[in-house]
């Protein structure tokens, strides 16, 4: 590939991901500038791909990009987050039971079962279980996971491990589901639970989510055009509005690397990422 061209990764979590990204193509290309992009089935590959330098910008979940972080530090090398939607910042996952369960606080979660979405989604497993434990409540131990696997290897982005959880929740297959705020609202709004047969019992955290990560062999210029020229695009106008309505966001903003540390602690203290980046869960099948 020219080295006047910019090659980005993406997961295809989702049919529209093509809409979005041909979208932005064609953006650069109006003004004058060469992209490309890869669509990987998962983010661990994508992410030993921005180190190869196969790919130049990598659109990274949180997860893969709390991996990156550590690749790179273990390596001696540097990555930068450069965009993030406005969509992304200072999240909460929530705990959520049936609007008549006795169960008031997380506390009361001992003995009982939560459901949760797939292993690897920062959302709905990994940040909600590290919330419990600095509770004093372990997995397993004090509570037991029942977890919904949908699409390893997406990082949660198909929400519909959260989705199958909240369903076991009505249906009284677990006491307690977690999922992210935001979705605990769509959910409601597109029918999967009426309002007012479920609460929040507990929420955790807040914490950040994808963002645009430049790899350690980016051409600094090519970033530096397509930073500027992304976080140019505008709702207001006609043209643009459509791609960020698909992407969720309705401004780009310069990424920050603060919004982490939830995620860091939870990677480390349930053994999912070793420190060098190098994959340790046992069951973690994402291919």
């Amino acid at each position: 590939m020219s080295r006047d061209t910019l090659v980005m990764g993406a997961v295809a979590y989702a049919p529209k991901v093509v809409t979005i990204w041909e979208g932005l193509k064609a953006y650069l290309a109006q003004h004058n500038m060469k992209y490309d992009f890869v669509l990987y089935t998962n983010y661990e590959r994508q992410v030993r791909d921005l180190f190869s330098g196969y790919i130049d910008v990598a659109w990274n979940s949180p997860l893969a990009y709390v991996r990156a972080r550590r690749f790179a530090t273990s390596r001696g090398l540097s990555i930068r987050p450069l965009i993030m939607r406005d969509t992304d910042c200072d999240l909460r996952s929530v705990f959520v039971v049936n609007a008549e369960s006795p169960i008031q606080t997380l506390q009361e979660l001992r003995g009982k079962t939560l459901g949760t979405g797939a292993m690897d989604s920062p959302q709905a497993t990994l940040i909600p279980l590290d919330h419990l434990r600095q509770l004093g409540l372990v997995e397993d131990k004090d509570y037991t996971v029942c977890r919904f696997d949908v699409l390893t290897g997406k990082h949660g982005d198909h929400i519909g491990g959260e989705r199958d959880a909240v369903l076991a929740l009505l249906a009284d297959a677990v006491d307690v589901c977690c999922i992210c705020e935001g979705n605990y609202n769509n959910f409601m709004l597109d029918g999967t639970m009426r309002s007012g047969t479920t609460r929040i019992i507990g929420r955790t955290g807040a914490f950040d989510h994808c963002n645009f990560t430049a790899g350690p062999h980016a051409p600094p210029e090519l970033v530096q055009q397509f930073t500027e020229l992304v976080l140019a695009m505008r709702w207001e106008n006609p043209q643009i509005r459509p791609l960020l309505e698909l992407e969720g966001l309705r401004e780009w903003l310069p990424a920050r690397s603060t919004g982490y540390d939830l995620l860091e602690r939870a990677v480390g203290e349930q053994g999912f990422y070793a420190e060098d980046g190098s994959i340790l869960h046992p069951d973690y099948d994402y291919d």
